[in-house]
């Protein structure tokens, strides 16, 4: 019973009406969001709603980082989009439980750890793309079915509803924090529209959100090889995109609430939840930042407003549709645009100067990329290869060497900065093989050899002595350094061997 009191973070102190309170305006931010994800991936509403409910409830319950929100997002909706529009979307369910397959099966492997790779400048330009991405969401709300912009009275009533909503959620909490802001603002704005009876955009004028429980339907696709296929690269990106997006979202909330979320514990849950989704007619998702932050800002830390999210959501869908649709979008979208003003690391901006220039291409390169071709994984995956490219480029170049001739005639070659495939050739110019005394040592003590090309610099090196007759010695090799080399003895010849006890040892064979 105690475990079970564990996982609902009951057995903790917790602020059950804040939680409550989040838990409920997270559920109202979720529904425009749920739906025009269906929307652009060619799906119906219900298919997103169902996602958010299925991928917000599982994941509160089991995963890696209490407070953090999960649903169907635009991420997993482009991904998707053309699968949707080729093959139907009992492709889409099939796919999404595989997505979850392979999430599931990461997240045992304990890949979570590989977020360890992403520096910090991808994270700042990935955090900046979401907030942008989020913010130009919100403009199509500026637009007439018809996809002009409003203009005249409509634009003006839309401007001021919206500004109010992001006057209410600035200024409430400066004078009290009893009532979530943001819960404030969406009542404060439902309570004007509907007793002044305001026309303006609803919920409704989006899609209807009326439906039942998520239905159990096992996906209508063959079971061959060639369904699988078709299927594999969509769920592959899909569960990429997913764990890329969620492992990011916990990172941050991690940052904000200085506590640590378990990765692999997050990647086994977002896939259980992709399963389910797929198995309850849901367009599948992974964490959305703009929703986990929602619900921290509000003062929310435990399982419990997610959970209070996911449960209220599916209490909309079945009973609550026809009053959740008259709410304004205009409460929705201020909320959203505070979000996005939240999201943006504004601090990334103030030390543009004081960065690393490849750090700052880094940063707004991933921006870019994410915010224009909305591909978190791509962006992270770029930003991410050309971070580590810099990163060898600039210990490329840091490789010295200390030289000096002992009283006994022996030249030392005292080698500081990391041995690698990026610095063997500035290794290599290091040494004066013909002008050099018949005795040297290469002394590691300030040195690694990290990698195979580094080995094979040794062997070479070795060689260019041996064939002029001279004696090489190794010195303070490091325990993993002699071990990779002992390892590389049925690869390669090495003609160097480090003593254990850091004496001046072999000739060269």
């Amino acid at each position: 019973m105690k475990k079970l009191f564990n996982l609902f973070d009951l057995s903790q102190k917790v602020d059950y009406k804040t939680e409550i309170l989040s838990g409920m305006t997270v559920a109202m931010a979720l529904i425009p969001e749920a739906v025009a994800f269906a929307l652009i991936a060619g799906l119906s509403p219900l298919t997103g709603l169902y996602a958010a409910f299925m991928m917000g409830l599982v994941t509160s319950v089991l995963g890696g980082r209490p407070g953090m929100i999960s649903g169907a997002t635009g991420a997993v909706a482009v991904v998707i989009a053309s699968l949707a529009l080729s093959h139907g979307v009992e492709y889409v369910f099939a796919t999404v439980i595989l997505a979850g397959i392979i999430q599931v099966a990461a997240g045992m492997l304990r890949l979570g750890k590989l977020m360890r790779l992403v520096p910090h400048p991808v994270i700042f330009g990935f955090v900046n793309g979401l907030a942008i991405i989020i913010f130009m969401s919100q403009l199509e709300q500026f637009k007439a079915p018809s996809g002009e912009w409003l203009n005249g009275n409509e634009l003006y009533l839309l401007l001021g509803l919206v500004f109010l909503t992001m006057l209410i959620i600035w200024g409430l909490p400066k004078l009290t924090k009893i009532v979530p802001a943001s819960l404030a603002a969406i009542l404060t704005i439902f309570g004007l529209v509907t007793f002044l009876g305001l026309d303006t955009k609803t919920v409704g004028d989006i899609a209807s959100i009326q439906g039942s429980f998520p239905p159990f339907h096992i996906p209508m696709v063959p079971f061959t090889f060639e369904t699988f296929m078709v299927i594999i690269p969509y769920a592959g990106i899909m569960a990429g995109v997913g764990l890329i997006e969620s492992l990011l979202t916990l990172n941050i909330i991690d940052e904000i609430t200085e506590t640590r979320g378990r990765g692999n514990k997050e990647a086994v849950a977002q896939g259980t939840a992709n399963i389910l989704s797929g198995l309850f007619s849901g367009m599948g998702g992974c964490a959305m930042i703009g929703q986990s932050l929602i619900n921290i800002s509000a003062g929310a830390r435990a399982r419990l407003s997610g959970i209070v999210a996911a449960v209220m959501l599916l209490v909309f869908i079945m009973f609550g549709a026809n009053l959740v649709e008259k709410l304004p979008m205009a409460a929705l979208t201020g909320l959203m645009i505070m979000v996005a003003i939240g999201t943006f690391e504004w601090a990334s901006l103030r030390t543009i100067n004081k960065m690393p220039p490849s750090d700052i291409f880094v940063m707004a390169l991933v921006t870019l990329i994410t915010a224009i071709l909305h591909n978190l994984a791509l962006a992270v995956l770029i930003g991410v290869i050309i971070a580590a490219l810099v990163f060898a480029w600039d210990n490329a170049k840091r490789i010295r060497a200390r030289k000096r001739i002992d009283e006994n005639g022996v030249k030392h070659y005292e080698i500081y900065g990391p041995l690698f495939f990026g610095s063997i050739a500035v290794f290599n110019d290091k040494f004066d093989v013909l002008n050099d005394p018949d005795e040297i040592i290469i002394d590691f003590r300030e040195s690694r050899v990290v990698d195979m090309s580094a080995i094979e610099a040794l062997n070479k090196i070795t060689e260019r002595y041996h064939k002029v007759g001279k004696k090489v010695h190794l010195q303070h090799l490091s325990p993993d350094c002699r071990k990779l080399l002992k390892n590389a003895e049925a690869i390669i010849d090495v003609n160097v061997v480090e003593d254990p006890t850091y004496k001046l040892v072999v000739d060269v064979v």
